[in-house]
């Protein structure tokens, strides 16, 4: 008989972190349970961004809270993708997850005020910053569907591709739902724009996920 190596991942760092994001999303929850009762049916009704994207949005503690909910589980997500498809040596150790988790919260930083500045060029935040609140809304909303899908990648079918592959599409057509919302009800407003908007798009939105689909493809 051969010796078959066995690799034994901890889980408690994983477990500690998924812990912390429900308490975020509970805390959330807790303190803005009207606000959260409307965010948890975004996808199928528009209510919570009609009701809440106004002056000051974006600094509202229960947006805060679920940005942070959906970074911390988006990088855990990300780190598990890194894990399946061998893309890098990470070794499985909570510090590659904070670097993942740093990268992740940089290029969101960068993207939200190059977003905003581009309405400040434009004569235009109020437009821009509607715009804006109502992606990060639905990439928050998608948050959940990842947090899921890191409780099944851990616990039930760690290393699955598949569950992947799936939870990339959903996210996928939830903010994809999202965006055309987005063109609906802006359209009017977005008509003006409509060019750099689509160049924005392009650069902002499209390009990243071309970057991404070439790596997994490489």
């Amino acid at each position: 008989m051969e010796p078959l190596e066995k690799t034994i991942i901890s889980l408690d760092w994983m477990t500690l972190t998924l812990f912390v994001g429900l308490v975020v999303l509970a805390l959330g929850k807790y303190l803005f349970h009207k606000k959260f009762l409307n965010f948890i049916i975004l996808p199928f009704n528009d209510k919570y961004i009609l009701l809440h994207n106004k002056k000051g949005q974006f600094s509202h503690w229960f947006h805060l809270l679920l940005t942070l909910f959906q970074l911390i589980n988006i990088s855990l997500f990300l780190f598990l993708i890194l894990q399946t498809f061998e893309l890098a040596s990470v070794p499985n150790s909570f510090l590659s997850y904070l670097i993942v988790l740093g990268f992740l919260a940089l290029f969101e930083l960068v993207k939200f005020l190059v977003q905003m500045f581009t309405g400040f060029v434009f004569n235009n935040l109020g437009l821009f910053g509607s715009v804006v609140f109502s992606k990060i809304s639905y990439l928050n909303y998608s948050g959940i569907i990842i947090a899921v899908a890191n409780i099944l990648l851990i616990y039930i079918s760690p290393l699955s591709k598949t569950t992947i592959y799936v939870v990339l599409a959903v996210v996928f057509l939830i903010n994809g739902i999202g965006i055309t919302k987005l063109l609906k009800n802006h359209q009017k407003a977005l008509f003006p724009f409509f060019v750099y908007f689509i160049l924005y798009l392009c650069a902002l939105e499209i390009a990243p996920l071309v970057l991404i689909g070439s790596y997994f493809k490489g």
